[in-house]
């Protein structure tokens, strides 16, 4: 799953699902990787955190599996940093892939220095003073926005954001997003040549053709001609 996400992008993911009718479940924006140009794919290894580590240390022992994903709902909390260095070296020790966190991290030179992926809202130096009661679904299910995700899921995050899909739709999803890859190389590698995006999609066709039915739609245009610029 690494090495076939690996020459693509969450936005290829992202049209996939959209071209597959898959649910779109993308993380709120504004979720980056502290080291731009990290990115990682991997099974979920859902966490809420309630105020301390712990719940982290018991997902690390009792859930996870190597290449797996930490999911943190921090309820996309801007006023404390829910993980920091120690975290994310545990997290790498036990052989997870990354973290991507709905709310802040600290400790930011660090991370840097560890290299494990993590994904953010950004940086904040105060660390939780509280401490909630724990649920009952600490381990069993995360909040990312509108989304929740679960151990059926798989993470997908680059520069552009965080994906989630579920884990038994993940290979027609990439094999869709690597067909849309293919059409886009060869749409970008013929402008570079000269013939212009509006050669290449018809545009004068399409034109004509909307002229005529105002309700037919670029899309549609596309979908007959076989382009993927847009879904």
């Amino acid at each position: 799953m690494h090495k076939r996400f690996a020459e693509l992008s969450t936005p290829l993911v992202a049209d996939a699902c959209v071209r597959l009718r898959v649910p779109l479940r993308a993380a709120p924006a504004g979720v980056r990787p502290v080291v731009p140009g990290h990115r990682v794919a991997g099974r979920a290894l859902p966490v809420r955190h309630y105020g301390s580590v712990d719940v982290f240390l018991e997902a690390f022992t009792t859930h996870a599996t190597p290449g797996d994903v930490l999911v943190i709902d921090n309820d996309g909390r801007e006023d404390e940093a829910c993980v920091g260095d120690l975290a994310v070296l545990e997290a790498q020790a036990a052989g997870l892939a990354g973290v991507v966190v709905w709310g802040l991290h600290r400790d930011t030179a660090d991370l840097r220095e560890i290299d494990l992926p993590v994904f953010s809202y950004g940086a904040h130096a105060p660390g939780p003073v509280r401490l909630d009661p724990r649920g009952p679904e600490a381990l069993r299910t995360a909040r990312f926005g509108a989304h929740t995700v679960g151990a059926d899921d798989v993470v997908f995050a680059d520069d552009d954001g965080v994906l989630f899909v579920a884990a038994d739709r993940v290979d027609t999803v990439l094999d869709t997003a690597e067909t849309i890859f293919r059409t886009e190389r060869n749409q970008a590698r013929r402008i570079r040549a000269g013939e212009t995006l509006r050669e290449q999609t018809r545009f004068d066709a399409y034109l004509r053709r909307r002229a005529e039915d105002p309700e037919y739609t670029f899309r549609q245009h596309l979908r007959g001609i076989g382009g993927a610029i847009e879904e």
